[in-house]
């Protein structure tokens, strides 16, 4: 059996998508190792993307959304916003050690200091998708995955932007550290 027709140009655009996510994925990690100068910062802050993928397919499960055209630029345009907001924890804390601040004392500083612009834009962008995921008018079987989409993804890669990254960056640089030590 061979699909033609819709269904094959719906498996081709899809194909598409995907190489599309995989190379903005690859050029946001080039252009993060080159302003951060190192390849493991860049590394912590990719490690938010995938659990913003998981809130996705949380919130289609949940709404019964399917996995559309616009739901997959949904995706790409949330995994900018998502390493958007980690780069800020991430940054500051940099900012914080070249200042001469210890690695837990300067994690915990930039996340007090940086919880409330981290929290502005998620929520900016989440209550701004929100009409968008739950309209219910003509055109919203278009445009409603888009919108479910970002809120998912968003609600559930906030919540490991503020957790799990510092948490990874403590013990990425904890390591970093040691090995350095070890290495002398």
């Amino acid at each position: 059996m061979d699909f033609g027709g819709d269904v094959e140009q719906q498996q081709e655009a899809f194909g598409d998508l995907g190489l599309l996510l995989l190379l903005a994925l690859a050029l946001v990690y080039m252009v993060m190792a080159s302003q951060f100068e190192n390849l493991l910062d860049p590394f912590v802050i990719m490690f938010s993307v995938p659990f913003a993928f998981v809130g996705v397919v949380w919130a289609f499960l949940i709404t019964g959304t399917t996995l559309s055209m616009t739901s997959f630029l949904g995706l790409i345009m949330l995994m900018g916003i998502v390493v958007n907001n980690a780069i800020v924890f991430v940054d500051y804390t940099n900012i914080l050690r070249k200042r001469g601040m210890e690695l837990k004392e300067a994690v915990m500083a930039a996340g007090r200091r940086r919880l409330r612009p981290v929290l502005m834009t998620a929520f900016t962008t989440i209550f701004g998708m929100l009409p968008l995921a739950l309209m219910r008018s003509t055109g919203a079987e278009v445009w409603r995955p888009l919108g479910v989409a970002m809120v998912g993804g968003l609600l559930v890669s906030t919540i490991v932007t503020l957790v799990l990254v510092p948490t990874l960056y403590s013990i990425v640089e904890a390591r970093l550290r040691r090995n350095a030590r070890w290495s002398r």
